[in-house]
């Protein structure tokens, strides 16, 4: 499913527009985003957690050359589903 199959869903589920589903969306998209450049982590119960995860710094290897690099520290977005969402998967 892709974003705008996202908003068709959104509309039929909850009877809103879908120019009201997108700004909804995107302003989710967007909270989202800006509370896990500030650190912070967004949890729905029952749906997930939305965190961001360090990622140390490490030794790689170019598969071309087969030298060794130095891959830089890094912070990455995760996502931890929570019961609900597993068990309406399962």
């Amino acid at each position: 499913m892709n974003k705008s199959e996202l908003i068709d869903a959104m509309a039929a589920k909850s009877g809103m527009k879908k120019t009201e589903c997108t700004a909804a969306l995107d302003a989710f998209i967007e909270a989202v985003g800006d509370a896990l450049k500030q650190g912070e982590q967004v949890t729905l119960v029952g749906f997930g957690t939305f965190l961001v995860r360090e990622r140390e710094a490490r030794t790689g290897r170019n598969p071309r050359s087969g030298e060794t690099i130095e891959i830089a520290a890094s912070r990455l977005p995760s996502f931890k589903a929570g019961k609900g969402l597993k068990d309406a998967v399962n």
